[in-house]
Order: structure tokens, then sequence, then C-alpha cells
């Protein structure tokens, strides 16, 4: 019987001391001896690094890279990423809790797919439940054009093969493109997208989260967004002329 891919969990944190137990316990719980948990800590000011400190000192699973100075969560990540050694890729917030069987539901899926988005009950600061389904709530569904427009890929709610993450990075040099959304666009372009409806997070939504994109969070201008879509669209044609010429190179 094959041996079962590794696993590979990138936590990017910033002053997240309330839950990141919580959440911490609820990923650990799931993984193997072989798993790994990467965390890149951006400028924490808060006591998240000494909680992070114990956890490390307790489980050999537990990666930590503290005292970054990048003031970006994109970077945050990026870096964390650069650091996978497993096949099958998680991404995590610092205050959401994975629900029961997430690791071996979603990996046993990657088996077929480059990249899987699942399902979320988004709740309040408590866990209540305020809304049964962020799929039905956000309208997810693949597509260029309608990611392009109002993105689906949440990255608390993402996994993905090495393989792919190997064709996204580095990420572009742009906020215009969350972290997520790029790992997405280029799963679409180059591979198989998933979208599985089963709920496998309590997406914890609360006063100190980062942003609450299109959950009450701040809207754009008109103007802000069309140049943001601008530049999506440049950084889409751009990834396919390099990935097409250096496919087309490796095949003569």
């Amino acid at each position: 019987m094959p041996n079962k891919p590794k696993v590979s969990v990138c936590i990017a944190t910033y002053n997240g001391e309330k839950y990141i137990s919580e959440q911490l316990n609820s990923i650990l719980n799931q993984l193997s001896t072989e798993d790994e948990i990467i965390i890149s800590d951006d400028s924490s000011t808060d006591a998240t690094c000494e909680i992070l400190k114990e956890y490390a000192s307790k489980d050999k699973r537990i990666q930590l890279f503290l005292d970054q100075k990048f003031k970006d969560p994109i970077q945050n990540f990026q870096n964390a990423l650069y650091r996978v050694s497993g096949e099958f890729i998680f991404l995590s917030d610092q205050d959401d809790v994975w629900m029961e069987n997430k690791v071996s539901t979603v990996s046993q899926k990657l088996e077929s797919f480059d990249l899987v988005i699942h399902d979320s009950i988004v709740t309040d600061e408590k866990l209540n439940q305020m809304y049964p389904s962020f799929f039905l709530y956000f309208g997810s569904k693949q597509g260029i054009f309608k990611n392009v427009l109002r993105s689906s890929y949440y990255g608390s709610c993402m996994a993905f093969r090495k393989s792919l993450l190997d064709k996204a990075l580095p990420f572009p040099k742009t906020k215009e493109i969350g972290h997520d959304l790029w790992l997405g666009l280029v799963a679409e372009l180059t591979g198989k997208v998933l979208f599985q409806k089963e709920p496998y997070l309590l997406y914890r939504r609360h006063a100190e989260t980062f942003t609450m994109r299109g959950l009450g969070g701040k809207k754009r201008s008109i103007y802000k967004m069309a140049v943001g879509r601008i530049i999506m669209f440049y950084e889409i044609l751009k990834f396919l002329a390099k990935y097409r010429f250096g496919t087309s190179k490796k095949t003569q």
C-alpha cells in the first residue's frame, strides 16, 4: 500500500492570540506524525509568538518563522509556502476552527484534483452560526471572469497539490490579487478545480478580523475596483504567456 502523501499546513499570523490555540488544536488533531504546520508571523505585538513557541516546544510538527517584517498578509503567506515539504498543502487562517475529517476528506479529493475548495459555516466570534453555507451566501463557483469580478477563492477553505504551488510562485507583486485568488486562478488555467459543497470549517467573523471581504467590510470606489480588475487581467495574461512559452519550450 503506498504511503499517504505528506500534508503541509501554512498559517500566516498577526496578533492572533485570542483564537490561535483553538485553531491549532483543531488542526493538530487531524494530522499524522509525518505532517507539518508552518507558521509565519508578521510583526505581532501581542502574545501570539509566545503561544506559538509553547506549542512548538511540545510538538515537532510545528515550524515557526517569527519576527518577519512584511506588513503584508500576502507576503507572509508566501514566506510560509516557500518552506513546505508536503505534497498536499492546506492554507489556514489564525482564527477559524477546522471541522472533523477535513484533512482526510480533502486529501482524498486531491488525488484527483489540483485544488479543492470546500464550503464553510459562517459564525460569530463565539462560533454561533450566522450563515449555514458560505458558498450560497457568496455565490461561490468556478470561472476566471467570475472570480476576477468577485473572488470565490478563500484560503481558509483551500488545499492544493505541490505541483500547483510550483506554478503559482512567486505571487504577483500587487495587492490587487490575494494569494488565495491567485492560486485559484492558476489552478483554473492549468489544472482541475473542485468546489466541495460539504462544509469543513467554522469560518469565524469578529471585530478583529483583518477583512470581512463581502460580509460587512468596506467597499471600494468604482474607479479603484476597475483599476484592480485591469491589473488582475494583466497578471493573468502575463502568467499565460510565461506558462505556455515555458511548456512549449520543454516539449521541443
